[in-house]
C-alpha cells in the first residue's frame, strides 16, 4: 500500500488520487459483486464500513475522488439495498445504510471545490479536512469539472436531496456555454474564473474524454432530454473537425478513420499524437449506436496493442513510436473490447481479450499484483498498480468471457461509470423530488429512451448483420492497411 507523497505535494500523478483513503479497497468492491464472490463482498463492505474515513488533512482531485471513491460507495450501496440484484447474497448483517452516509460526507467534503468560482466550473483539487487549498490554481480539464454528474446525480437522487447534482450540472452548462461559437469543440483546460480557455486542443483523450461520456450517460441514468441534446451536437462536431480519413469504416479508398486533436476555434490539427485513453470511444460510439464507425478505431488501437503488448499512454501515428512510453494498466481498450463483442457477437473481439489478457500475464504481472509498465518497448516496471485495474481492466476483462454473467442474463439493465462502477438503470433515477435542478430556472425535460438517437454521418447505427458475425469485422484489407499503419507489418 502506499499513500500520498507528503515529502513532494506537487507530485500530482500520486498526490491526485492517493488520499490515505483504502483507494483500491473501495475502487474493486463491485468488482467482487460482479465476479459473484460474496463471502468477499461482504468481507470488503465491512473493512470500509470499520475503517474508512474521509477525515483526513489530504489534497485530493475532484474528479478522481468522485469517479474512484464516491462512485463505487454508490455502486456498493445500491448492490447491497436493491432486493432485485442478480448478483448473489450480497446482504450485509444489520448493515444499515454505511456506504451511502460515507459517500454523503466524502460529497458534501469536494463541495467547497465549487463554491468562490465565478463560473460554477469547480476547483480540481480540494483538501478534505480544509477545503480549497489557498495555493490552488485556477484552471482546470474539461473531464475533469464537466465528469461529476452520473455520481452526484444518484447521490442527490438517493437523498432527495437537489445540491450535488445541482453543482455538477452547473459545472456541465457552464462548460457547454463556453464551445466555440466557429466549430462547437471545447478545449481541455479552462480558467474557472475568467472562463478563458487556457488549453485550446480539442480531442477525445486525456482532459476532454469522459466530458463526452457522461454528457450519454446521463441521460440514459436521469432521462434529461438537454443532457441527450448536448451529446447529439458534440458528436456532430467531432464527426466534423476530429475525424480524418475515408467517410466510411469497411468500404472505399483512403486511410483508416482517425480521430485526431485539433484547435478548438479552427479545427486545424494541432499535433500528431493520440493517447491511450481516446481507445474508451469505439465504446461509447458502440453505446449511441455507431457500431461500424467502432470497429474502425478499435482495430487502429488493438494494431497498437499487438505491435507492443500494451498501450503506450501517448502514440504519435506519425512517427509511428511512442510519445510517452509508460502503460499503467489502463482498461479503456478492454472496455470498448467488451462493448464490441455484447453488440457484435463476433468472437473475434474474445481473441482480442486473450491477446490483451497474455500480455498483461507476460509483461504486467509481478509478485504481489500486476505493476505499471514504464516502458512498453523495454517493458520495465514500476511499482504501482493502479485502482482501476481492479475496478475495470480486471472486471471487463472478466465480462468479456463471462457470458453466463447476472450483467447479461438477468434482465436487469446496468450502466457502468466511467471508472467501470456498475449501475442499475432504474426508474427511481429517472424521477428527481425537485423541479428546480436545472440553473437558471429551465424547465425539466424527461426524455423517452426511445429518443437515443446519433447525429452520425459515417455510417448507419444498425446492429452489424448477423451474416457477418464469423467473419473479421473489418475487411483484411484494411485490417492489414492499419497494421502497415502502426508499423506492424
Amino acid at each position: 500500500g502506499r499513500g500520498p507523497d507528503r515529502r513532494d505535494p506537487s507530485n500530482l500523478n500520486i498526490n491526485d488520487v492517493l488520499g490515505n483513503y483504502s483507494l483500491t479497497l473501495i475502487d474493486a468492491l463491485d468488482t467482487l459483486a460482479v465476479m459473484g464472490n460474496s463471502s468477499e463482498f461482504q468481507k470488503a463492505v465491512k473493512l470500509v464500513i470499520d475503517t474508512v474515513s474521509f477525515d483526513k488533512d489530504s489534497t485530493v482531485q475532484v474528479f478522481e475522488a468522485t469517479i474512484r471513491v464516491l462512485g463505487s460507495l454508490l455502486s456498493a450501496h445500491i448492490i447491497i439495498t436493491d432486493t432485485k440484484q442478480p448478483f448473489g447474497d450480497m446482504a450485509i448483517k444489520d448493515y444499515d445504510n454505511e456506504l451511502l452516509h460515507l459517500a454523503h460526507d466524502l460529497a458534501v467534503r469536494l463541495l467547497p471545490a465549487f463554491e468562490n468560482t465565478k463560473t460554477g466550473i469547480p476547483y480540481p483539487r480540494v483538501n478534505l479536512k480544509k477545503g480549497v487549498p489557498p495555493d490552488s490554481h485556477n484552471e482546470t480539464c474539461t473531464a475533469g469539472a464537466g465528469s461529476l454528474l452520473v455520481e452526484f446525480g444518484i447521490l442527490s437522487r438517493l437523498l432527495g436531496d437537489s445540491t450535488f447534482e445541482w453543482v455538477a450540472r452547473r459545472a456541465v452548462k457552464a462548460l457547454w456555454s463556453l464551445r466555440s461559437n466557429n466549430t462547437g469543440l471545447l478545449g481541455n483546460v479552462v480558467n474557472i474564473q475568467t472562463g478563458h480557455w487556457v488549453g485550446k486542443q480539442s480531442g477525445l483523450g486525456a482532459g476532454s474524454d469522459s466530458f463526452y461520456e457522461y454528457l450519454l450517460k446521463s441521460y440514459i441514468l436521469f432521462g434529461e432530454k438537454e443532457d441527450l441534446e448536448m451529446f447529439n451536437s458534440a458528436y456532430q462536431n467531432i464527426q466534423n473537425h476530429l475525424r480524418r480519413g475515408r467517410e466510411a469504416c469497411n468500404e472505399g479508398e483512403g486511410d483508416p478513420p482517425l480521430y485526431v486533436n485539433v484547435n478548438m476555434y479552427t479545427g486545424q490539427l494541432m499535433n500528431t499524437w493520440i493517447d491511450s485513453l481516446q481507445a474508451f470511444f469505439p465504446g461509447l460510439q458502440v453505446l449511441i449506436g455507431d457500431v461500424e464507425d467502432a470497429i474502425c478505431l478499435h482495430a487502429f488501437y488493438y494494431a497498437i496493442w499487438k505491435r507492443y503488448g500494451a498501450l503506450p499512454e501517448r502514440y504519435n501515428w506519425q512517427l509511428q513510436a511512442p510519445d510517452v512510453p509508460f502503460y499503467p494498466l489502463r482498461p479503456e481498450l478492454v472496455e470498448s473490447t467488451y462493448l464490441l463483442y455484447q453488440a457484435t457477437k463476433n468472437p473475434f473481439y474474445l481473441h482480442v481479450g486473450m491477446d490483451i489478457l497474455q500480455s498483461l500475464e507476460k509483461y504486467t504481472k509481478a509478485k504481489c499484483g500486476y505493476a505499471t509498465l514504464h516502458h512498453v518497448v523495454e517493458k520495465t516496471k514500476e511499482d504501482r498498480m493502479e485502482s482501476f485495474f481492479l475496478s475495470e481492466t480486471c472486471k471487463y476483462l472478466y465480462l468479456l468471457f463471462d457470458e453466463e454473467n447476472p450483467v447479461h442474463r438477468s434482465g436487469n439493465k446496468f450502466m457502468f461509470t466511467t471508472e467501470g462502477h456498475v449501475v442499475s438503470v432504474d426508474e427511481r433515477f429517472r424521477s428527481s423530488l425537485w423541479e428546480d435542478i436545472l440553473p437558471a430556472g429551465e424547465g425539466s425535460l424527461k426524455a423517452k429512451p426511445s429518443e437515443l438517437k446519433a447525429a452520425n454521418f459515417s455510417s448507419n447505427c444498425n446492429r452489424v448483420p448477423d451474416e457477418r458475425r464469423y467473419l473479421l469485422p473489418l475487411k483484411s484489407n484494411y485490417m492489414r492497411q492499419i497494421d502497415r499503419m502502426v508499423g506492424l507489418i
